[in-house]
């Protein structure tokens, strides 16, 4: 989408890049997995998804949890290197600027991801909010969707309050709601695997070629694909991380692999306890898909145990919101610092070190989609929640073929070169564009999703639509941020790494 010649990276980076002016230094490898953890939403995402995986492959829902979770890994390999060279709180804008020009980077890297992120934070919200409301005993609120969304609204407010006040104010908060989610999860998992009657787990439930079908298959990853996202947060806080190089990159893939294993032990536990029927607590049963925890919380932990399941999956939705908040607002920084957004999304607090501007923006764009969204229909919150898998597949993928192209110069160095930075990501990214194009096929069915316009789904409308709107956008801005559509590769890598 640029003119420009494709530059490659040197082979290494002799000095750290500017500071935009956050508090470097402020966090460890411990706080950016828990950042990281946080983002995804564990107890949420699993509560809300492992129904219609079981739905689609019945037992095989531990083999859909492990080939989804393959290209995520694959991804967190080309993250990682890229993050060694370019350590940006901009991350996909940056590398897929300096890989494929400045409008693919700013569309790609930047709208592309800001969207779902905004998106995501407008349905945590609604979520979080719905959760609240039940556990308070208001369960009349609850069912009010004004009364959602003015709770969402302010929830939205709170967290970003704490994002506003500063990194370490927040990841000492993700901490006890990350805790609070593992030991609910693993808790309720142990439980159900030692109830009077729970099958014995079975190799055959993790057999990758036992699928019958190849569309059950790809719908059963393509769900898979979107309980995993958000882990990439972390990296939006590299430049405030310790050892900046090396932490964010090592966080990325520790907290994709315990997210791997807090999902299989819970999808096991549950199908060994509830089993994959469509009738009763079974997994198969469609009205058990929308919550599976709330549903077999209770036969399993009993009524008040319960109670600390629902909390987690509250809490998870509003962690993940939180994280949201924060990375959100560092990669707008980043990409106003480049000169690609007003100057405004630049300006950093003078003592919390934090973007205010970009972060008060943020959760206001979450606050005003959601009371959108619930204004015009309930219907279009759900849909627009489903077309994140679109985007979500679509900045990664591109991510992937970013770090096989910058280091293409590097992959006869050595055979780790060669796999950690060309084959692997590579392989990645066109793993996510093959699900992005399964997915946008998929989604031309009008009975994908709760609405449709012109005989096309409502969820395809909106997941396309945003790109599309994304370039009417970029294109309006060009004039005004013409230095760096024009010279943005040598903005991006003059502020970010320095060549030999």
């Amino acid at each position: 989408m640029n003119p420009d010649p494709p530059q490659t990276l040197a082979p290494t980076t002799t000095s750290p890049p500017p500071s935009k002016g956050l508090r470097s230094g402020s966090v460890g490898l411990l706080a950016s997995v828990a950042l990281g953890l946080s983002s995804v939403a564990p107890a949420y995402s699993i509560a809300v998804t492992l129904g219609f995986v079981t739905m689609a492959v019945g037992h095989l829902a531990p083999a859909a949890l492990l080939l989804g979770f393959v290209p995520i890994l694959l991804t967190a390999f080309a993250f990682r290197e890229l993050n060694k060279e370019m350590p940006d709180c901009g991350t996909t804008f940056v590398w897929t600027t300096r890989a494929f020009g400045p409008s693919s980077g700013w569309l790609l890297g930047g709208w592309v991801t800001q969207f779902a992120t905004v998106t995501a934070m407008a349905a945590l919200s609604q979520v979080g909010a719905g959760y609240l409301l039940g556990l308070l005993g208001l369960d009349s609120l609850a069912s009010d969707e004004t009364a959602v969304a003015v709770t969402a609204a302010l929830l939205i407010g709170a967290i970003t309050v704490i994002a506003y006040r500063g990194l370490q104010l927040a990841a000492v908060v993700q901490y006890v709601l990350l805790a609070l989610q593992l030991v609910a999860l693993f808790g309720f998992g142990a439980a159900a695997l030692a109830r009077h009657g729970a099958l014995t787990p079975s190799l055959a439930w993790f057999d990758p070629f036992g699928f019958d079908s190849f569309g059950a298959f790809a719908k059963a990853v393509l769900l898979c694909l979107y309980i995993y996202w958000g882990w990439d947060a972390l990296l939006t806080v590299n430049e405030e991380t310790r050892d900046s190089e090396r932490t964010p990159g090592r966080a990325a893939l520790i907290s994709t692999l315990v997210l791997l294993v807090t999902y299989l032990f819970t999808a096991v536990a549950a199908i060994s306890f509830a089993g994959t029927g469509t009738a009763g607590l079974g997994l198969g049963n469609a009205r058990n898909a929308a919550d599976v925890l709330s549903a077999l919380g209770p036969p399993v932990l009993g009524t008040a145990l319960a109670k600390g399941v629902q909390l987690a999956v509250c809490v998870s939705a509003i962690s993940a919101l939180l994280t949201c908040v924060v990375g959100s607002s560092r990669a707008t920084l980043s990409m106003s610092v480049h000169g690609a957004l007003p100057r405004a999304f630049a300006r950093i607090h003078p003592r919390h070190r934090t973007p205010s501007f970009g972060t008060v923006f943020m959760g206001a764009a979450a606050a005003v989609l959601l009371a959108a969204l619930t204004w015009l229909s309930p219907a279009f919150l759900g849909d627009a929640i489903l077309s994140i898998g679109l985007l979500i597949a679509l900045y990664y993928g591109v991510t992937g073929l970013a770090c096989a192209w910058l280091f293409r110069g590097q992959l006869r160095r050595s055979w780790r070169d060669a796999f950690l930075k060309g084959v692997l990501p590579l392989a990645g990214g066109l793993m996510m564009l093959a699900a992005f194009v399964r997915s946008a096929v998929d989604m031309t069915d009008p009975s994908y999703g709760s609405t449709s316009l012109f005989g096309v789904g409502g969820v395809l409308l909106l997941g396309i639509g945003s790109v599309l709107l994304g370039l009417v956008v970029m294109l309006a801005l060009r004039h005004r941020f013409r230095p760096f559509f024009r010279d943005g590769r040598t903005a991006v890598t003059r502020l970010t790494v320095t060549e030999d």
